[in-house]
């Protein structure tokens, strides 16, 4: 029987908590609406995520930091798997089938969690100088950890993951502190570099540009923009919803589920869950202040804060035609699994460091027969 100490519970983010779960409930009420066996699977998905929460919430994980590079460099190996065994599925090679099971995994999604840990644990070990911040030297050890998964990552090819850990690697050193002069450098060498990386595109990559840069969008884009339009300031009900319910929208339950949201809920809907998840990283944000010096806690909140920046940004622009399409969900919006169980992964981790910080509560935690 687990036994918990009651003090521990002072320690947890609750409005952490009261945030997801708008979020949730509203993804499953669309979901239902449009596919009821797919809402089935989604709450399925939901019970994974929730018990990744609490599995990991319970962990002892500052008993266990000595694991984070393990965790690290066997994700690495994973990644260099799927260039060997993966499946391939629509043009790209992300997946591994685990033996006998029948059941494939996604290695980058493991891979997001073990890059933040990595982090979290090397700028505990090392952190910068109260004053200037990393030097060079350092600054060039964490990008050696950042570029080993946006390059393999990138190889499968999923550009938009690898991008996301790449600008979060940088993010975080940018908000712990880094030398201002190597940002500057880094910001006159991609200008200088751009078109070069550009043409190393792959292209499929640079039609997607192409596309996002043409006057007339795509065929996606345009449905997309056709749905939140009819929405209004209010919503349509759902027999007026047509653009959704008439399958003019595609993906309307991943990729474009936010197009899905405002045709019924409206403009007024879109900024309430805009809202939200600004509120989100406002939070987490904050919370990077408040644990200043605490540093697992900081690059965690800072990641988190981070990743739900980029997707949800990404996600909504690109509905809008401001952003290329890359597939990207819409944190603990869109339908799936493996995005969502990440993010719960990584929620549960923030919420054991902030919980367990003082080290005594550990003990208060108890697995056995009582």
């Amino acid at each position: 029987m687990i036994q918990i100490d009651r003090r521990i519970f002072l320690h947890f983010d609750y409005i952490l908590i009261l945030l997801i779960v708008p979020i949730v409930v509203t993804s499953w009420f669309l979901v239902d609406e449009l596919s009821p066996v797919l809402a089935h699977k989604q709450l399925i998905y939901f019970g994974m995520g929730i018990f990744s929460f609490l599995f990991f919430f319970l962990l002892p994980i500052r008993k266990l930091l000595w694991l984070i590079p393990v965790l690290y460099w066997g994700s690495v190996v994973l990644l260099l798997s799927v260039y060997l065994f993966g499946i391939k599925k629509l043009g790209a090679q992300r997946w591994l089938e685990l033996p006998f099971l029948h059941f494939t995994i996604q290695p980058s999604e493991i891979m997001k969690i073990a890059f933040i840990m990595m982090l979290a644990y090397l700028i505990n070990q090392h952190p910068p100088d109260e004053k200037y911040g990393y030097g060079f030297k350092d600054f060039v050890k964490f990008s050696i950890y950042i570029w080993i998964p946006f390059l393999l990552i990138a190889g499968e090819p999923d550009l938009g993951s690898a991008l996301i850990l790449l600008f979060v690697g940088y993010g975080v050193l940018f908000i712990i502190g880094t030398d201002t002069k190597i940002w500057i450098g880094i910001v006159v060498s991609v200008a200088v570099a751009a078109p070069l990386i550009y043409a190393g595109l792959k292209p499929y990559q640079k039609k997607r540009i192409s596309d996002f840069l043409a006057e007339k969008p795509s065929y996606h884009v345009e449905q997309s923009i056709i749905a939140i339009g009819s929405g209004g300031l209010t919503g349509q009900p759902k027999e007026s919803a047509t653009q959704t319910h008439l399958k003019f929208l595609p993906i309307a339950v991943s990729d474009f589920i936010f197009a899905f949201f405002i045709e019924r809920f409206g403009f007024w809907g879109g900024v309430a869950l805009m809202g939200i998840y600004g509120l989100m990283i406002l939070h987490l944000m904050m919370m990077v202040l408040y644990m200043r010096g605490n540093y697992l806690i900081e690059t965690v909140a800072a990641s988190l804060a981070l990743l739900i920046f980029l997707y949800t940004g990404v996600n909504i622009a690109m509905t809008i035609g401001y952003a290329p399409v890359v597939g990207l969900p819409l944190p603990l919006f869109s339908y799936g699994g493996t995005s969502f169980i990440t993010f719960m992964v990584l929620f549960g981790i923030f919420e054991n460091l902030l919980s367990f910080r003082h080290d005594r509560l550990y003990d208060s935690v108890r697995f056995g027969e009582e």
